[in-house]
């Protein structure tokens, strides 16, 4: 009975380091963060056009899933304009919509899911002949997250890191280091832990990610929203990393029973093909998967985890297991080996960090003013420290295993391999949070685009409308439509048309722009703007044989 009070005491301690961050986590949940952003849209973002298109096409920066239910496009009167089931194929989602639309503003709403599993959502608007008030958008133009379920996501990623550790480090050292005369229970109980830490995790992750895709609250979810999830990409992977998990539990039942228990070399080498395909799951569902190269980022991130995994892990049986019970002679076969594991390890990790941060952080102000590239630099500080750490205790293990009796208690060196866990506890919850935040490209995105630089303005008299469209409002080339409406809306029928431009603030006089009549309300035209600058123009419109109005505005060509 002592003895296994003690067992539980070093398996307990063990744990500790492991799960400090956990109380980080729910102390400073980070907002979640849409993790794609909208390039491009058909129309374009804030355009006008002259006839109701009959569709609408997104365009995202990397592939995204739809949400059943979440895409729709209002009419200017607020009706739904939006026909059918949307498509998606690969970035882009085309919106079906129906014949007929009407003159004004719509507004288009989005939320959907982006490839590395967080929502993304938002708004745009366009015109039909001329803009008018657009309709009011719901609830879902903004991605919300019930405070709940963006508290509980870091979480149950931090408990899955954790249970990753305490399955891969400790059943290879069990597999290829263990004693034969030592006890596997403690040792064992480390391990089932780690299956259940990982199980529930995945779990918990298939519950959260409906209410965090939809926006809704944790317990609004409906067997419907699961049944979506469980449809999805993101559903798949955490299914297989579930079954993956399931099955190493069986073949690692031998390993834990001890010498003789009935493992076998092809037993070893199935859980070594189960545990390289439950490592893959977790680049399959983050960033890596919308990384622009995301076969070496998946590839890299795995490489990451398993490092990650081996040493921490071996960290954990070394502190709670071996640096108590084994003795010098066999702390003597066992440090050494258990060191150039760490070594490599460790150098797989900073190998591994180093290219994904490049991947995702590809210049210094991305590093340095980006909340993800503080991230990474917080990483980057822990690791040094913890290197450093590794490296004292490393230097330890020759004076250990020269010096130590068999019943010396290895003091120093347990103190500085708590010291490591510790620190590599608190760099686990930085990574929990890391996961959820966007890296710099994505903003990157987000900041060009959609954005339309098309001057769109409508200039009215006493007796027509005229609606102007300039693009693309810079220095070169640019296209100019032209719509002529009555007071009331209606299409006004112009005989003949003219228009100059000039830039009076650099001495430009008018300069004529050709036009052309595609309608009789609409013509086209072309003019080569040579500076940028506040630019007059001036259009006449005849109407009949005596009627003409001249109409005049300025634009910014940037």
């Amino acid at each position: 009975m002592p003895v296994m009070t003690m067992d539980r005491r070093r398996v307990t301690t063990a744990l500790v380091g492991l799960l400090i961050g956990l109380f980080g986590s729910l102390l400073a949940a980070a907002p979640a963060s849409a993790h794609a952003a909208l390039v491009g849209s058909d129309p374009a973002a804030n355009s006008v056009v002259p006839d109701a298109p009959n569709r609408v096409t997104l365009k995202f920066s990397e592939s995204v899933q739809l949400i059943s239910g979440k895409i729709q496009v209002l009419a200017p009167d607020g009706s739904r304009a939006d026909q059918g089931d949307p498509a998606v194929n690969g970035a882009e989602v085309t919106i079906p919509l129906r014949s007929g639309g009407e003159r004004g503003t719509y507004l288009v709403t989005y939320r959907v899911t982006s490839a590395d599993s967080h929502p993304v959502a938002g708004t745009i608007t366009y015109s039909v002949g001329a803009a008018s008030t657009p309709p009011a958008a719901d609830a879902d133009a903004d991605v919300t997250v019930d405070p709940v379920v963006k508290a509980l996501i870091p979480v149950g990623k931090y408990l899955g890191y954790a249970g990753l550790v305490l399955l891969v480090g400790p059943v290879l050292v069990l597999a290829l280091l263990w004693p034969h005369r030592l006890d596997r229970r403690g040792p064992g109980r480390v391990v089932w832990t780690g299956i259940g830490l990982v199980a529930g995790s995945t779990l918990l992750g298939l519950w959260l990610q409906a209410p965090y895709t939809l926006g809704t609250g944790l317990f609004e979810v409906t067997v419907s929203d699961i049944r979506d999830v469980l449809g999805s990409t993101f559903g798949a992977v955490m299914l297989v990393r579930l079954g993956v998990v399931v099955a190493a539990a069986f073949l690692l039942r031998p390993l834990l029973d001890g010498p003789g228990g009935g493992e076998s070399r092809l037993d070893l080498a199935l859980l070594g093909v189960l545990g390289v395909a439950a490592l893959a799951t977790w680049p399959l569902t983050g960033h890596p998967t919308a990384s622009p190269v995301a076969g070496v980022s998946v590839v890299i991130d795995a490489l990451h985890l398993a490092a990650m995994a081996v040493w921490v892990g071996g960290l954990v049986m070394l502190f709670g297991f071996l640096l108590p019970k084994a003795t010098g002679r066999e702390l003597g076969a066992i440090l050494p080996i258990w060191s150039r594991w760490a070594m490599t390890a460790v150098g797989v990790l900073v190998f591994a960090g180093v290219v994904q941060a490049l991947i995702e952080v590809s210049d210094l102000d991305g590093l340095l003013n980006s909340t993800y590239g503080r991230m990474i630099l917080a990483k980057i500080g822990l690791a040094a420290l913890v290197i450093g750490v590794a490296a004292f205790s490393r230097k330890l293990v020759g004076k250990l295993v020269g010096e130590r009796a068999d019943d010396d208690s290895p003091g120093p060196l347990r103190r500085i391999v708590a010291a490591e866990l510790a620190i590599i506890a608190v760099i686990l919850g930085v990574t929990s949070f890391l996961v959820q935040e966007p890296p710099p490209r994505t903003a990157q995105a987000a900041e060009t685009g959609p954005i339309s630089t098309t001057v769109a303005q409508t200039i009215s008299s006493k007796n027509m409308s005229l609606q102007v469209s300039i693009f693309p409002a810079t220095v070169g080339n640019n296209s100019i439509h032209l719509y002529a409406y009555t007071l009331d809306s209606k299409p006004l029928p112009v005989v003949e048309w003219k228009a100059t431009a000039s830039l009076p603030a650099k001495g430009i006089e008018a300069i004529e722009i050709p036009l052309l009549r595609i309608t009789d309300s609409h013509a086209i035209g072309d003019i080569g703007l040579p500076q940028a600058g506040e630019w007059t123009f001036k259009f006449t419109a005849r109407t009949s044989e005596i009627d003409q109005d001249t109409l005049t505005m300025t634009a910014k060509i940037s």
